[in-house]
C-alpha cells in the first residue's frame, strides 16, 4: 500500500511547482472534526474572481502536483493533465482542492465507517488495532469536507457551489473514501473518480470487506440520475487484486440503472498501483466528470 508520509516538519514543506496555474496553500487548516492539515488549492492561470468555477476535491493532496516534494518522487501531474484538456476547451473551468492526508491516520480517515460496522466484532477489533489507529475517522473526515472545507472554499474563491459542479476524487483508499463520500452526501457531490479503488480494505486479498462494501452500496448507492462515477484499476502490484472485485461493483451499478452516460469503468493492463500510473490516465476521469 502506498502511503504518503506526514509529519510536523513536512507540513511546512515548500509549495509545489506547477507547469500552469498557481497553488495557494492554507497551512494547518483547523477543524473541529479531524487533525489539522495543509490544503493546496490549484487555480488556473486565467483565474478571475468575476467568473465561476467548478471544484474538484482530491485526497492525498501532497502527492498531486510536484514529484520533487513527495516521499516517493512521484506525482499525479494534475496541473499538466487538467491543462491538456482545458487548452482543447473540453472541460469546465475548474479549481482543484488538494487535501493533504494525515499520515498515520490516513487509513483511519479513508476507511468507511458504515461498511466497517458490518464487520464481525473480532475482525473489527483486529482491524482497529492493526490498521486503523484504534478508531475509524471517516465520518468525521467527511464532516470536515462538507461542513468546514467546502464552505471555506466557496467563500474564499469564486466557485459554482451546486452539486452538479462539485466533484471528489482519489486513488486506493482515496478511491474508497470518494465512493463513500458520494453515497453519504449525494446532495453535495455530483461525481466521483475512484482510481485503483482498494476494495480489499487491508493488505490481504479476501472477500470479506468487498462483500460488505457491496452490501453497503446496495442500500446507499445514490440515484443514477443524479451522479457520475468513474472507476479504474491496473493489473500489476497491488492493483492485481482489484479487477474481480471491481466486476461485482460494476454489475451492481448496472443493476441500479447506471449507463455509459453516468458510469465508466476501465482496466489498464500492466499498470501498477502508483502515482506514475494514475498520472498517465488522469485525463480520462477528468474529462468524464468535467466535460462541458
Amino acid at each position: 500500500m502506498i502511503i504518503s508520509y506526514f509529519c510536523n516538519d513536512f507540513i511546512f514543506a515548500q509549495l509545489p511547482y506547477v507547469i500552469t496555474g498557481r497553488i495557494e496553500r492554507h497551512e494547518n487548516f483547523k477543524s473541529n472534526y479531524v487533525q489539522e492539515r495543509n490544503i493546496d488549492v490549484w487555480l488556473p492561470h486565467n483565474y478571475q474572481p468575476n467568473k465561476k468555477y467548478a471544484v474538484l476535491y482530491m485526497h492525498d493532496g501532497q502527492m498531486l502536483f510536484d514529484s520533487t516534494t513527495t516521499w516517493n518522487k512521484q506525482e499525479w501531474k494534475v496541473d499538466e493533465n487538467i491543462a491538456q484538456l482545458s487548452q482543447k476547451n473540453l472541460i469546465k473551468e475548474c479549481i482543484i482542492v488538494g487535501i493533504w492526508n494525515a499520515g498515520d491516520l490516513r487509513r483511519s480517515e479513508y476507511f468507511p465507517k458504515k461498511v466497517a460496522d458490518f464487520l464481525p466484532d473480532s475482525v473489527k477489533k483486529f482491524m482497529l488495532e492493526k490498521y486503523l489507529s484504534n478508531k475509524i475517522r471517516s465520518d468525521d473526515y467527511l464532516l470536515f469536507l462538507v461542513k468546514e472545507l467546502k464552505p471555506f472554499i466557496d467563500k474564499k474563491y469564486s466557485t459554482l457551489k451546486d452539486r452538479k459542479n462539485t466533484f471528489i476524487a482519489g486513488s486506493s483508499m482515496g478511491g474508497v473514501i470518494s465512493m463513500y463520500a458520494i453515497c453519504e452526501y449525494p446532495e453535495v457531490f455530483g461525481g466521483a473518480a475512484c482510481l485503483s479503488t482498494h476494495w480489499i480494505g487491508s493488505f490481504e486479498d479476501n472477500d470479506l470487506f468487498p462483500s460488505l462494501y457491496l452490501r453497503y452500496l446496495e442500500k446507499h448507492l445514490p440515484s443514477s440520475k443524479k451522479i457520475k462515477i468513474y472507476f479504474d484499476c491496473g493489473t500489476e502490484t497491488l492493483d492485481k487484486f482489484y479487477p474481480r472485485h471491481q466486476k461485482k461493483v460494476d454489475d451492481l451499478m448496472i443493476k441500479k440503472g447506471f449507463t455509459s452516460k453516468n458510469f465508466m469503468t476501465k482496466v489498464f493492463e500492466k499498470e501498477s498501483h502508483s502515482e506514475k500510473s494514475w498520472s498517465k490516465r488522469l485525463t480520462i476521469p477528468f474529462l468524464f466528470l468535467l466535460a462541458k
